[in-house]
């Protein structure tokens, strides 16, 4: 099981994008507080569509509460600040990746407490950081491939639909 740990998020929309990965990928949800935004804000909602119901979210007080829940469960924390980079971590089946606020990241005292398992992923001298609903995509999807991708729908097929008013299927 996949869990995604978001540290006081700010920002509905990616808090609603990540419901959605979550939801693609059979992850469970989450939340510490404080939240910067309502659990019932339609930016949060509309970026989720209609994949709620396919997402468990737990709303935890705080990072303490979570990690007393899961004791000696295998914790990452992802950070600019991390040495090592993500895709040089075998995961194990119950893997905890934790998220920092959008606008400043993990704080360095829970950094530097588990700064063993500090990952990040590279970007170009210079870049700040990705957005968080990238990053957990990202984080997620190597995981779920370190897995063989096992338990999701690895193909696709063609509908026959027509598609209408699309004049640029002429040019394909």
């Amino acid at each position: 099981m996949i869990h995604i740990v978001l540290v006081e998020p700010e920002i509905p929309q990616n808090t609603g994008n990540i419901a959605r990965t979550c939801a693609a990928t059979g992850s469970r949800l989450h939340l510490i507080k404080p939240l910067g935004f309502s659990l019932a804000d339609r930016y949060l909602k509309r970026a989720g569509l209609d994949y709620w119901n396919m997402v468990e979210v737990t709303v935890h007080e705080n990072l303490g509460e979570l990690l007393e829940s899961y004791p000696g469960a295998a914790f990452y924390y992802l950070s600019t600040k991390g040495e090592k980079n993500y895709t040089e971590v075998d995961y194990p089946g119950e893997v905890f990746l934790v998220f920092g606020k959008e606008s400043r990241g993990l704080p360095e005292n829970i950094l530097s407490k588990a700064y063993d398992r500090c990952i990040r992923i590279p970007m170009i001298s210079g870049a700040r950081s990705l957005n968080l609903s990238n990053s957990v995509a990202i984080v997620t999807y190597e995981v779920l491939r370190q897995r063989e991708f096992a338990g999701l729908q690895e193909a696709g097929s063609l509908t026959g639909r027509e598609e209408d008013g699309a004049p640029w299927l002429d040019y394909v």
